[in-house]
């Protein structure tokens, strides 16, 4: 799926409408099976745009186009087969606590079943073989008969992303899936979204605070700071002195032990060694 965004102003809906938009002027152009990241500051307007792209947030103004369809001039029905061609992973999975791991799992095939067939599947799943494919890939399979309010935040999320795995969208729109995962599980993540995405053909748009995770998983990466794009460039153009700039003021965002280890890494900086002498 293509989508194209022009001069688009948007507010979060939890604004009043009195609010500044949190994205603003914001065009942007992504090609069917593309994928790209975005990264930026809390507040960028990162959330904000997903939900542009999702159809669930009518933009103030400027135009939107997914497959060179304008969602909020389809009618109702249309409007909704459209959605039932992209799916969103938000960062907090709305998962309800005593269902089964498989039956949440399945939930992302609910677009393309009518309604017998979504009553039929929350008390006979239809496809154990597909949830537990999609739950190895995230190193969760053991988990498929679980009850969801008896796994960790960080296993509802990957049962979140599990969902991509089983749906038949042709857009994933993901957002800040990392949040609750450990380094080792947040790079198996990343490997198994982008990995599939590519292999199906999947467009996949995903906002990351994590920018090692971003630049080592990504062709393209989106800047995005106060709601608009301070650049759109290939993740080989993209430069430490920008990455600065880009988290000016929210340093502590950026530079975390870990992501500072792995940004000077990524870009062969070589930083002086810290020589610490113990006296006694």
């Amino acid at each position: 799926m293509k989508l194209q965004i022009q001069d688009i102003d948007a507010c979060h809906p939890s604004a009043p409408s009195s609010s500044v938009p949190a994205i603003k002027k914001m065009s942007l152009q992504v090609g069917s099976g593309e994928q790209i990241a975005l990264i930026g500051p809390s507040g960028a307007g990162k959330t904000t745009l997903l939900q542009v792209l999702s159809c669930t947030l009518k933009p103030l103004h400027g135009k939107v186009a997914l497959n060179d369809q304008s969602p909020w001039t389809l009618s109702k029905r249309n409007l909704q087969k459209l959605r039932g061609q992209l799916i969103v992973a938000p960062q907090v999975p709305p998962l309800p606590p005593r269902q089964r791991v498989i039956t949440s799992v399945l939930a992302g095939r609910l677009p393309a079943m009518n309604l017998a067939q979504s009553i039929k599947s929350l008390f006979y799943p239809v496809d154990i073989p597909a949830a537990h494919h999609a739950l190895s890939k995230l190193d969760l399979p053991e988990k498929i008969f679980e009850r969801v309010d008896r796994l960790s935040g960080g296993e509802r999320q990957r049962v979140g992303l599990a969902r991509l795995f089983v749906s038949p969208a042709k857009l994933w729109l993901v957002d800040e899936p990392l949040s609750a995962l450990d380094p080792t599980r947040a790079r198996l993540a990343m490997s198994a979204l982008t990995e599939t995405a590519r292999e199906n053909g999947i467009t996949l748009v995903c906002t990351l605070h994590q920018v090692d995770m971003a630049l080592a998983f990504f062709n393209r990466i989106v800047g995005l700071r106060h709601g608009q794009i301070e650049f759109d460039l290939p993740t080989e153009q993209v430069t430490p002195a920008m990455l600065k700039s880009l988290y000016s003021q929210y340093e502590h965002e950026l530079l975390g032990q870990q992501d500072r280890e792995l940004i000077e890494k990524q870009f062969e900086r070589v930083t002086p060694a810290v020589v610490v002498n113990n006296c006694r």
